[in-house]
């Protein structure tokens, strides 16, 4: 029973990242068009209390840049309480 649901746990967490990917397909070809070059999609998902895939840190590292992992989770947490502190009041 248990690894049944990791099982579709897995195969959300796939689902969601091929949706993702999928949203920009048209924005890649269009940029690939208008600048002649070559483009890739990147999915960097945050959840909104800072939970992220276990390939997230593969995915940033192809980003060029310092990018610290732990400060992605925190503007995640901080923009979280900011709707809801909104919202709630």
């Amino acid at each position: 029973m248990m690894m049944m649901m990791m099982m579709m746990i897995i195969i959300i967490i796939i689902i969601i990242i091929v949706i993702e990917i999928l949203k920009y397909k048209d924005l890649t070809i269009e940029i690939q068009r208008m600048w002649n070059v070559k483009t890739r999609v990147i999915p960097v998902i945050i959840g909104a209390t800072g939970t992220i895939f276990k390939s997230f840190r593969k995915y940033v590292s192809d980003i060029p840049g310092n990018h610290d992992v732990k400060e992605l989770q925190k503007t995640a947490i901080l923009g979280t309480a900011h709707i809801l502190r909104k919202v709630l009041t």
